[in-house]
């Protein structure tokens, strides 16, 4: 009943209209706020009255233009970042060691002679390229097949105004300008051969064989060529090898790994998990924390750290594929994949390396402050790193969006990169333009940026950064007896199978138990923006929040003042619409009835009834009660008319 009662007279006041003007309630607010300056301006004089109604004006502008800044501040979303320094009982990070050898070449030369055989002839072509010049004799003839797919070219640039092009497999020499492309890619760098010349090696890459669609590679030296181009063909022979086979053609474990001490604990090989990495091989982890729980640190110091003594066979090297010699390692957390070509660090053969470690935990504060996931799963780029159950990492993501491109674009997937199902590594026999196809998508600025653009990093990480030394390891005067024991250990043999090119010893330790974090908090809140804003307001204008809700008031009033007009507007509109459709004053209540009764009806004999006589009843008929035709009074406002 209350609530109609409240209707009702709501009703009565759109009715009667608006009790007081914009005007009024405008003098009312300055007169009764707790703001300074509106009320002084319609106390003042007329000219004090101008003067403070030009000071109120600034003086709000200016409010409004610093609540603009300060809460553009805070949408921002800006953070601080703090370093903090604890000392805890630490977690041993997961420590990956790789041969920098991914193969031994006793067990892969078969499925490399032909490349290795052409390689060969290359390298003599380019150290004598004049024909005839050869002292060696003649060699079965070549597989030039690998050579026509990719091919290497060198250009003499002595006359740099008329650049000439060197087939290294034709004798023939053609200008530039009639220059044909042959394969998928373009190698390059500059020598002196015989030392009178400059010649600059040049590989081409086609889309298919005698396509003009090509992409050209050029190097600073001829040996950066040579090397990249042996890997690109190696790539293409054994993607075809199965993963199987590839494991048992890499360094075993117990070849690999002579001696370990984690503390005062021994340890083995049977202690690390292998797993296969496409650039190094075979590649095992220690403390990797899958089966086992992570091992923690009891103390700092080389003494309580890992200690490692591995043997690389250096005599066993692919002599083209790998330059460098020595072991590949890295620190990281556990149950993270290993990206040893982007993090790792060598370790040299002969030497006693001692890494020293210090740990950065990172803290990230993530949206809207910064975009960073916690474990990948709000990221748009499927994680083809997951078939090692290993978490997320944005160099995960940024290789797996890489392979989806490839997949997508070239039909096939690269070497050094996991497969997505039902998916096929790239190969010359069945994917002839694959080279020219990656290359094209690794320069492509577009695709980078899609990649960098779809991966985010995570929230939380930490990193270990090292502090490495080395020594000679073992020294002179311990060397036989130490290549004794372990040859012993390893061959079960009197005799010495190792030597100083393949010995490598490791020791891997916290220097302190002290670690860093760095953490990101916000810079705004919504505290200091609330905080801020009333400073401001009560600076320039001496209101708090009181004022605000008074302004706020005054809005309501206003807002309710324009709905009561709009209703009147629209009152008077319909009145004045009727008015126009009848003109005359509307008939009474009488005249309706007294219509009603004197309807003109026809007679028996058609002819119409005198105006005021009525048609005789029906026989049976009661005459009509014109008493119940009384009007009753329309009651349009209800019983609480008088309520207003």
């Amino acid at each position: 009943m209350n609530l109609k009662k409240y209707f009702v007279r709501a009703l009565h006041r759109l009715q009667k209209g608006p009790g007081y003007t914009y005007k009024e309630l405008l003098v009312w607010y300055c007169d009764n706020t707790n703001t300074h300056g509106p009320k002084r301006i319609i106390k003042e004089g007329p000219k004090k009255k101008l003067i403070w109604f030009f000071l109120t004006l600034l003086f709000a502008s200016l409010v409004f233009w610093q609540w603009g800044i300060l809460i553009n501040t805070y949408l921002s979303y800006n953070v601080t970042s703090s370093l903090s320094i604890g000392f805890k009982t630490m977690k041993f990070p997961a420590v990956t060691v790789c041969n920098a050898n991914p193969f031994k070449y006793s067990e892969v030369k078969h499925l490399l002679e032909d490349l290795d055989r052409l390689i060969e002839a290359a390298l003599e072509r380019i150290l004598q390229p004049t024909p005839g010049n050869s002292t060696e004799s003649p060699s079965p003839p070549l597989n030039l097949t690998l050579w026509y797919q990719i091919p290497l070219v060198l250009i003499d640039e002595h006359d740099k105004d008329n650049p000439i092009i060197l087939d290294i497999f034709e004798s023939e020499q053609t200008d530039e300008g009639n220059e044909t492309a042959a394969g998928n890619e373009t190698s390059g760098g500059n020598q002196t051969p015989g030392g009178n010349q400059t010649s600059r090696g040049e590989q081409t890459a086609c889309s298919h064989q005698g396509s003009d669609n090509c992409t050209y590679r050029n190097f600073s030296s001829a040996a950066q060529a040579v090397t990249e181009w042996y890997i690109l063909q190696s790539t293409s022979i054994l993607s075809k090898v199965p993963l199987q086979d590839r494991i048992r053609m890499g360094y075993q474990a117990e070849d690999m790994i002579l001696a370990c001490l984690y503390g005062a604990e021994p340890c083995n090989y049977k202690n690390f998990t292998q797993i296969y990495h496409p650039d190094h091989g075979n590649c095992y982890i220690f403390n990797w924390g899958m089966d086992e729980e992570a091992l923690n640190s009891s103390n700092p110091g080389a003494e309580f750290g890992l200690k490692l003594i591995l043997d690389i066979s250096q005599q066993d090297y692919i002599p083209y594929l790998s330059s460098a010699a020595g072991a590949r390692l890295m620190l990281h957390q556990q149950k993270s994949f290993p990206f040893l070509k982007d993090q790792g660090i060598y370790a040299m053969a002969g030497t006693e390396t001692s890494i020293g470690v210090l740990v950065d935990e990172l803290e990230r504060m993530g949206y809207p402050y910064s975009d960073c996931t916690n474990n990948g799963s709000d990221v748009p780029v499927k994680n083809l790193y997951s078939q090692y159950n290993t978490s997320y990492s944005i160099q995960a993501c940024l290789r797996s969006c890489f392979q989806n491109h490839m997949v997508e674009i070239c039909a096939c997937g690269h070497y050094m990169f996991p497969l997505p199902e039902g998916v096929n590594y790239c190969n010359n026999e069945d994917n002839p333009g694959w080279a020219y196809c990656y290359f094209s998508l690794r320069s492509s600025i577009t695709h980078r940026q899609i990649c960098i653009d779809s991966c985010k990093e995570t929230c939380n990480d930490t990193q270990y950064k090292m502090t490495i030394s080395m020594a000679d390891w073992p020294s002179e005067a311990s060397e036989d007896w130490i290549f004794h024991i372990l040859s012993y250990e390893r061959d079960m043999s009197t005799n010495v199978t190792l030597d100083r090119n393949g010995i490598i010893k490791l020791n891997i330790y916290f220097q302190e138990y002290n670690y860093r974090t760095i953490s990101e908090s916000a810079a705004t809140t919504i505290v200091w923006l609330l905080s801020s804003l009333g400073g401001q307001f009560g600076f320039w204008m001496g209101g708090s929040v009181l004022c605000l809700i008074e302004f706020g008031e005054i809005i309501i009033d206003s807002l309710w003042i324009t709905i009561i007009n709009v209703i009147s507007w629209c009152k008077g509109l319909k009145q004045k619409r009727a008015q126009a459709r009848y003109p005359d004053a509307p008939p009474t209540v009488s005249e309706l009835v007294e219509a009603h009764t004197n309807l003109g009806f026809q007679h028996e004999d058609g002819g119409a009834l005198p105006r005021g006589e009525a048609l005789p009843p029906e026989p049976g008929t009661p005459p009509p009660n014109y008493d119940s035709l009384r009007m009753q009074p329309l009651d349009v406002l209800g019983a609480d008319s008088d309520a207003e």
